[in-house]
């Protein structure tokens, strides 16, 4: 019998139970290519024997008078099929054990799809590399020796609030709600979405992004928001900014290893107000803007004044169906000022052992309001993957991004899930 255990939401968690239903589910994908078919009985097998070391994974949703919380699940783990819908779908806790996560599989690919209010991106990857060791070693004859059979050292299980650990009071606002360019087109049924997938050489990204003087994360930020600036508003001025989110994972700038979000969003902003613009003006304008944001200082103090409003005392007394209206009320008026989501996870390191038995990694994300573009983008090995995911049949965008790269001399194959306009 498990340990019973409680535990509070992190203060960007609060914000995702408020607003998640069945066509904003929330969740985001995490998956990792072999280089063989998975065996759905071992994956299961795999999974019940890592949940339990993970208790950021390991839990419950419950909902109290002034907060909801986290407690300990006591259900077995969620059951593990092959994939049959599409990606980031609603999570329905009722009909998957309770659990706020699923594992699925499709031929070579293991999904692990998350409910954003448990970790972030860097968290789920954590816990997606520790199912893919564990049934690896299940898989494989040569990989069960007594050394592999445990935990990497490089898996952390800390579970601390780092936003509480590392905000200072009296934070001001830092971030203004400006209303953005919204990408518009004919929209699918909800639950359905169109995603397109560049595999991407990563020596050539790396070439053209120092030829242009900018970082990789800088160069992909400016692609995207070039894609938009010609792709759906056609090269032409607007009275509204692209405006590009743009998560920053917080742990390399506070010391923190938390399997816990802890994350600040910053905005990539470009006003188109003449009549034409080169890429490499697009580009200068996305440096500039992401330069003058992201520094430990400036990303402190967002999060800092998130985080002070939780821990006011007013605030906190409020019942929870009261925080509710707030939360969305703030959260509606916020997401005007955003055109889409780029969300940049790095570089996806993993054990010397397993490395010969996987091909590639990539992250997806689902819509969320207002915003009907998205993008993840993580590399493994000599592979730079771009998961492009939109809530509109029309393929403008996409097409302007790829054709960006292709200009630029980047080699990269394409994949769509095939229910785009071509």
């Amino acid at each position: 019998m498990k340990d019973i255990r409680w535990d509070k939401l992190d203060n960007t968690a609060n914000l995702f139970p408020v607003i998640a239903r069945e066509g904003m589910s929330n969740v985001y994908r995490v998956a990792v290519n072999l280089k063989e078919n998975i065996d759905g009985e071992l994956l299961q097998e795999a999974l019940n024997l890592v949940l339990p070391f993970f208790d950021v994974f390991n839990m419950k949703m419950k909902r109290g008078l002034f907060w909801y919380y986290f407690e300990t699940n006591e259900k077995p783990a969620p059951k593990v099929h092959e994939e049959d819908t599409f990606p980031c779908a609603y999570i329905n806790p009722y009909n998957n054990n309770d659990y706020q996560f699923r594992v699925t599989y499709y031929k070579k690919r293991i999904n692990l799809e998350v409910f954003h209010a448990l970790t972030d991106g860097n968290g789920a990857f954590l816990f997606l590399k520790e199912l893919t060791y564990q049934y690896l070693r299940l898989m494989h004859e040569e990989l069960k020796r007594p050394e592999l059979d445990k935990l990497s050292a490089t898996t952390s299980l800390d579970s601390e609030d780092s936003y509480l650990e590392n905000y200072k009071t009296k934070a001001k606002k830092g971030y203004k709600t400006e209303k953005a360019v919204i990408v518009k087109g004919e929209s699918f049924t909800m639950g359905q979405y169109g995603v397109v997938q560049g595999y991407i050489n990563l020596q050539d990204i790396k070439r053209v992004a120092k030829s242009y003087g900018v970082t990789i994360n800088q160069y992909i930020v400016g692609v995207f928001t070039y894609a938009i600036y010609k792709g759906f508003l056609k090269g032409k001025p607007s009275k509204k900014p692209i405006s590009t989110c743009v998560p920053v994972n917080l742990r390399p700038y506070f010391e923190s290893e938390t399997t816990k979000n802890f994350f600040a969003v910053v905005s990539a902003v470009f006003k188109p107000t003449k009549e034409s613009y080169t890429f490499e003006e697009v580009l200068g304008e996305i440096k500039d803007s992401l330069n003058t944001q992201i520094d430990k200082d400036n990303l402190e103090k967002l999060f800092s004044y998130n985080v002070s409003n939780q821990m006011n005392y007013m605030l906190r007394a409020f019942p929870l169906f009261l925080k509710n209206i707030g939360m969305k009320i703030a959260y509606y008026s916020s997401a005007k000022a955003n055109t889409g989501t780029l969300t940049n996870l790095g570089v996806v390191k993993v054990d010397e052992p397993y490395a010969d038995y996987i091909d590639s990694f990539y992250a997806l994300l689902s819509m969320s309001k207002g915003q009907n573009i998205k993008g993840a983008v993580c590399s493994y090995g000599d592979t730079l993957v771009f998961s492009m995911s939109q809530g509109i049949k029309e393929m403008d965008v996409p097409k302007a991004f790829f054709r960006q790269l292709a200009k630029d001399g980047i080699g990269l194959e394409i994949e769509t899930n095939g229910v785009c306009y071509e």
